[in-house]
Formats: structure tokens, sequence, C-alpha cells
């Protein structure tokens, strides 16, 4: 038997496990299994997940983990330099092995819906997913502002700075934040829908619901919007090679 699973806190967003259920499915995998581990402390990830699960090879990395994790990992050599995250652990002999397969996820999402005036974003958030989509940025050439409740980690502006200028030659907006996931759908982050037009792109990494509060506004404006489903299947699949590489 294999087991996989998920890690974070609360997972009743997450599609990791039907995702993962209908693959084994699909496959004739019947000798694999993946769990919700829903933690209320990282440090649970030693003392509940890991102490007697011999069956497990794999662990996916969600919110508010993915920065949390890194402590506890044996070996980082799999997350690129500079991106404090992970989202991906391999587990041997029960040791942690971290990758970050986020940044390719979102690199891989993101790019198709890029246009040639896309060239400067501003990036919604200061969090662990934060840390794959600048990364991600940087791959592509496309310059980038850190927005943040407060100036820490590298943000450059917290959410009161944006004015309609900024909003207007910045014309990619990329929400990292949970605001409008599922069930809170009415929330989202506090900037100028009203200074969107259609020469924007809004991406937000939430893909429950499918259209978030964030993406409607935009798209009300005009704007190409595009939801993070595709990144969720992406790094899924990336993070299925990498436990049975």
């Amino acid at each position: 038997m294999r087991t996989y699973g998920l890690i974070g806190y609360p997972l009743s967003h997450s599609f990791s496990k039907q995702f993962f259920d209908e693959k084994f499915e699909k496959e004739g995998l019947i000798d694999c299994f993946f769990d919700n581990y829903s933690i209320k402390s990282i440090e649970d990830l030693l003392r509940k997940v890991i102490p007697g699960n011999l069956s497990l090879k794999g662990l996916a990395v969600t919110i508010p983990y993915k920065q949390a994790v890194l402590p506890f990992l044996h070996n980082a050599d799999g997350i690129p330099p500079g991106l404090n995250a992970c989202n991906c652990i391999r587990i041997i002999d029960g040791k942690l092995f971290g990758f970050n397969t986020d940044y390719i996820g979102f690199r891989e999402s993101f790019r198709v819906g890029i246009k040639h005036h896309h060239t400067s974003a501003l990036v919604l958030g200061n969090g662990g997913a934060t840390a794959a989509v600048v990364y991600a940025l940087r791959q592509l050439g496309i310059s980038y502002s850190i927005v943040s409740r407060q100036l820490h980690n590298g943000a450059q502006y917290v959410y009161e700075d944006l004015t309609t200028e900024i909003i207007a030659k910045t014309q990619i907006i990329i929400n990292t934040t949970p605001l409008g996931m599922y069930p809170a759908v009415d929330s989202c982050p506090p900037i100028q829908y009203n200074s969107i037009t259609a020469e924007h792109y809004l991406y937000d990494l939430v893909y429950n619901p499918d259209e978030t509060l964030f993406l409607n506004k935009g798209k009300k404006q005009g704007a190409s919007i595009k939801n993070g489903s595709d990144m969720l299947v992406i790094q899924a699949e990336e993070n299925w090679k990498i436990w049975n590489s």
C-alpha cells in the first residue's frame, strides 16, 4: 500500500483528495490512497502525521504551512534557491525531502494569458504561495511589486497605497491570498476595481469557487481573468512525478 496526503488547515477548500482519488481509480492504482491531514499546528506533522504511518510516501503542503514546514525538512535541495516555500514532500525512510512545484504550476497556467503589454504585475499577498509566484514571474521576465497588509518580507506597497495610477500602469494583478475562497466567497482583496480596464489580466490562485469575487469584479471591467484550477492540476502531476521518481 502507498499512501499520500495533504497537510494544511483548514482543508475544506481543497480538491486534492478528489483529484488523486479520481486519478488512482482512472489509472487502476488500487494500492494507492490519499488522505487529508488537517493539522492545527505544523508541529503535528511530526507528532501525528508521520509517526507509525509507514505507507506514507508523499505529502502536498497548503495554507498556512508552505513556509512553516521548512525547518522540518531533512533535505530541501529540491527547492530552487531563493524560493523559500515548500508545497511537496517526498518521504523516504522517514526522512522528509522538500520540493516546490507551485512555481511550475503557476508559470505554465499563467503564461497562456500573457499579452505583449503585460510586462509588470501587482502580487497581492505575501505568504508561501507568493514566493512561488514571484519566482515564476522572474523566470518569465515580468517585473512585479508585492502588496501586503503591512510592509514586510519585501512588500513594496500596502493596499492603501494602490492609487488609480499604479493600477492603471500595472496591468497584471495576481491574488495569492485566500480571500474569496470557499466558504468565504463574499470577500476579495481591497483594491480599486474601478481602475481596472480591458487591458488588465487578473489571475487568482484560488480555484474554489471557479470565479471569485476578485475575478468577477475584474471581468465586469473588461479584464481577462483566470483562476488557479489549471495550476492545481499541473502542480499535482508534478508532485506525483516526484513522489514516484
